[in-house]
């Protein structure tokens, strides 16, 4: 495979994970505690379009928030089981307070969590800079799968009835944006 077809493939995959993320509207956050635990808590995607970064409203005062002063290293999983789509993307979160942004991404259904709304003290974002991901997409009718798996029996041969693809975000992104890397 040359360059070319491997920056198209790499781009597809792109497209493709930002379709599957954009469709699977919660994802959960996992952080490294300060005590060397792994916390997976639920979160709400902000993002309107992926271009390889994940927005997230949070409070200050969070856990969430607490672990990443210490460790910005964070994993998202996303899963949507009726159709067989799985996300899996890993990057580094930071606290935002950039309140344009708030405003961008702000709806009015968030004030359940924030009554006092984008005026609440306590309001932050989390910016997560995806560095890699994974996805499986699967089709989820019972026919295929079947096929696949007879398939797998009469030939030997492990058949699997989706498609797995590794994303490097980082790469990617700085691709479509036309920035290169320092190293």
């Amino acid at each position: 495979m040359n360059a070319t077809s491997t920056e198209d493939k790499q781009a597809d995959d792109f497209s493709k994970l930002g379709d599957l993320i954009k469709d699977i509207k919660f994802a959960m956050l996992t952080t490294l505690t300060r005590d060397g635990h792994l916390a997976s808590r639920p979160m709400t995607t902000q993002n309107k379009t992926f271009d390889g970064t994940l927005w997230f409203f949070a409070a200050l005062n969070s856990p969430n928030t607490e672990d990443l002063e210490a460790h910005p290293e964070v994993n998202l999983a996303y899963a949507k089981p009726g159709s067989m789509e799985f996300v899996s993307v890993s990057g580094d979160a930071k606290i935002s307070m950039d309140r344009a942004k708030m405003q961008e991404l702000w709806s009015e259904s968030y004030k359940a969590w924030f009554p006092e709304g984008l005026g609440d003290p306590n309001i932050c974002l989390l910016r997560v800079e995806v560095a890699t991901a994974e996805y499986w997409d699967t089709p989820s009718a019972k026919a295929v799968q079947l096929l696949a798996y007879l398939k797998s029996k009469i030939t030997g041969e492990k058949e699997n009835p989706g498609e797995h693809r590794r994303v490097n975000v980082a790469r990617t992104a700085r691709a479509a944006s036309g920035t290169k890397s320092a190293g």
